[in-house]
């Protein structure tokens, strides 16, 4: 089964970072976000990728392109340029690096890789801007379960700011950064059948509107429930937080072995 990955956005809610490169190519800890999610499908098996590109794809070819090379130790004869690889700690991975568009919509991109899909009929799906310690396998066996078109993990998102539980002039309880107001959000994280591609109807089109509307119109969109960690990357304060979590040796979505 392959991941595909909606890597092609400029990012401008956190152009600090995305000025000169594109929003998956943010590093936490050093690698860029989209290896952290990549590694994060890796620890469920899933280890065949196609990376939907916009935005400075060239530099997220470049990355991969000399993923192995920096990732080895080598013996170089400068004479005659041979390089010799000995020990690597690159994963066993297969990259499909798909030319999408700069301005192409992200139901768009799909439909363009969708051709990289070749005789699947079950695709994920996510974006290259947000990683959880979600169970992949679990999203798999359950979207299998229902039987609808398409899955979509629902998360609560994270606070921003802390909360009171005020009675009368009294403060009961002081939450630091709870999560939302108790509804669920699109986090992402899509199970999808093949078919899910034929509603998309060309480059301008969001896959978060029309498609994912009349799917579940059509009572064929599914919700897996995700309470676990669950982060995006909008601004440069998530990027600190990640980064945070990182450091300290927290980081909840790390659930590979180093």
């Amino acid at each position: 089964m392959k991941a595909m990955i909606l890597a092609g956005g400029r990012g401008t809610r956190i152009a600090e970072e995305s000025r000169t490169r594109p929003k998956p190519m943010i590093e936490i800890g050093g690698m860029p976000i989209l290896w952290h999610i990549m590694k994060l499908y890796d620890a469920h098996g899933i280890r065949d990728f196609i990376i939907c590109l916009g935005y400075r794809g060239d530099l997220i070819k470049h990355f991969f392109t000399n993923y192995r090379l920096f990732s080895s130790d080598i013996s170089v004869d400068i004479k005659s340029g041979q390089v010799i690889f000995h020990r690597s700690n690159a994963e066993d991975w297969r990259v499909t690096l798909v030319e999408t568009g700069e301005k192409t919509e992200t139901g768009g991109r799909v439909k363009i890789a969708s051709r990289y899909l070749e005789g699947d009929d079950t695709f994920l799906l996510t974006y290259g801007d947000g990683v959880g310690n979600v169970d992949i396998r679990k999203a798999i066996d359950f979207h299998r379960a229902e039987g609808r078109l398409a899955t979509v993990t629902a998360v609560q998102p994270p606070g921003r700011f802390g909360a009171l539980d005020i009675k009368g002039n009294k403060v009961t309880q002081f939450l630091e950064k709870p999560k939302g107001d108790g509804g669920y959000i699109n986090g992402g994280f899509f199970v999808l059948s093949r078919k899910c591609v034929d509603y998309i109807g060309g480059e301008s089109i969001k896959w978060e509107n029309e498609p994912l509307e009349k799917i579940a119109k059509e009572g064929q969109l599914s919700a897996y429930r995700h309470d676990g960690f669950w982060q995006p990357m909008d601004t440069l304060r998530d990027r600190e937080y990640l980064e945070s979590l990182w450091l300290d040796g927290s980081a909840p979505w790390k659930i590979w072995k180093a």
